[in-house]
């Protein structure tokens, strides 16, 4: 049974599947066969511990049909690896589309879960050989990794980090690329505490450079950031079980949800 069939996405979140996707995504599930805003992305394009997410907010707003697509530990992999979703993308009338996270891909040094991005299967050679002390074992997590290799504090770590924004670059551009339906993108920084200068979730990020490179290929670059509900005090708003309060506090909050409609809602009019 997977995680998602277990109950575990959250108090009272249905699942569903789509067409020949394999990724579970936000229910109830709906008709594909009316017009369709679709919203792609992760953990907050799915609304984890929020009762109405954006895109829910987005179809009250624009009164046109704004399904949500999101789903659990979706990244990089998930968005340009899965077949099913593409065509879910292409059968929108338009496509929101959650920038995914820098580590959430395969590529040079580590290959992670189709469909469970956040997880790591195995180590590479390459990365095997540029740290030769290290031991893999134990490390199923892209953040684990990368707090482990940034521990050493040389120069080897800048070499992970230039591949994982090569590899992003290159993957989200050609998806990009080969997409029909019009694409607004959803630049989203969740930030993780209130210091002067806030740090974002993980320790590689997207970059500016990065997002201008394949904002390009879309028709709207939306930017902006959300502090998660442990941090703007939502945390009483938000929908969770027993033993689920230490993960609804790195999630954002039902005011984070509106903020990203809001953001969202003009630049969809002006493209309608």
């Amino acid at each position: 049974m997977s995680y998602h069939q277990t109950g575990s996405a959250g108090a009272g979140h249905a699942v569903c599947q789509y067409g020949e996707s394999r990724l579970w995504f936000r229910g109830p599930e709906r008709s594909l066969d009316t017009a369709y805003i679709g919203c792609f992305g992760g953990d907050e394009t799915y609304g984890r511990f929020v009762e109405s997410p954006y895109a829910a907010i987005l179809e009250n707003r624009l009164d046109r049909r704004c399904l949500n697509f999101g789903s659990l530990f979706c990244g990089v992999e998930a968005l340009c690896g899965d077949a099913g979703l593409f065509n879910l993308m292409n059968g929108a009338k338009l496509c929101v589309l959650q920038a995914p996270g820098v580590l959430s891909q395969s590529n040079q040094f580590y290959r992670v879960h189709p469909r469970r991005n956040d997880r790591v299967l195995a180590p590479t050679a390459a990365l095997v050989d540029l740290y030769p002390e290290v031991d893999f074992t134990n490390v199923h997590f892209v953040g684990h990794l990368m707090r482990l290799l940034q521990g050493y504090q040389d120069a080897r770590f800048e070499v992970v980090a230039d591949e994982l924004r090569r590899n992003w670059v290159q993957k989200i551009s050609t998806l990009l690329q080969k997409l029909d339906a019009p694409v607004v993108l959803l630049a989203l920084k969740v930030l993780q505490n209130k210091d002067d200068v806030p740090t974002e979730r993980g320790p590689v990020t997207v970059t500016q450079q990065m997002l201008d490179v394949v904002r390009s290929f879309t028709r709207e670059c939306v930017e902006l950031s959300a502090y998660v509900s442990g941090q703007s005090d939502e945390i009483e708003d938000m929908l969770f079980g027993t033993l689920q309060q230490p993960m609804a506090e790195h999630m954002i909050g039902p005011a984070a949800h509106k903020s990203i409609a809001d953001a969202l809602a003009g630049p969809i009019w002006d493209l309608h």
